[in-house]
């Protein structure tokens, strides 16, 4: 796993985060607001889902600050945290729906849901994309493509088999593929 995203977090920051100083603890937040905002939202497509991770990671983080020892950077620590705060939340979700299930053969309907148009007109068009796949798919590709996550960690997190992961990536790929070169003839039609 690695994250181009690095924050220099001093030492005294984080001390007076221990210590419980509310001002530090803010700083801390406004710090990782966005970037721990930004992953939630990637791998939940609900800003409203995505806001209520933000700040159970976030509350998690500084009630277990003790345990941060500084063996590798914070934001690794804080993503992981929010990583697991979302897969939990997409757990629950999947408990509650049990019609969504795992990627199909691609008939069923698809979410016509989608992110607003960015500048760049390839990532809108993948944005769409990926907005339309099953939470669950759009999870594991988010967090084996763009997070650089390995299928093991991937299975662990969502506590699944690596097959599982796997194939998940596998038919999602698969599934963005068609999406894409529909949506590509489309445009050049």
């Amino acid at each position: 796993m690695s994250s181009a995203f690095a924050i220099d977090v001093p030492a005294d920051l984080l001390a007076a985060a221990r210590r419980g100083e509310a001002r530090a603890q803010e700083r801390l937040y406004r710090l990782f607001e966005r970037p721990a905002y930004t992953l939630a939202l990637r791998l939940l497509a609900d800003p409203e889902d995505a806001r209520d991770v933000l700040h159970d990671a976030l509350l998690a983080v500084f009630g277990r600050l003790h345990q941060f020892r500084g063996e590798c950077p914070f934001w690794a620590w804080l993503r992981q945290v929010v990583v697991n705060t979302a897969l939990m939340r997409l757990r629950r979700r999947r408990q509650l729906d049990a019609r969504e299930a795992i990627v199909g053969d691609g008939d069923e309907p698809l979410d016509e849901r989608a992110p607003p148009p960015s500048l760049a007109a390839e990532a809108a068009v993948l944005e769409r994309a990926l907005a339309r796949l099953p939470a669950t798919t759009r999870s594991v590709v988010w967090l084996a493509c763009v997070e650089g996550y390995s299928h093991p960690e991937i299975a662990a997190s969502m506590q699944q088999s690596v097959s599982f992961s796997k194939s998940q990536l596998a038919r999602g790929l698969a599934r963005l593929r068609r999406m894409l070169a529909t949506d590509t003839e489309a445009c050049h039609a």
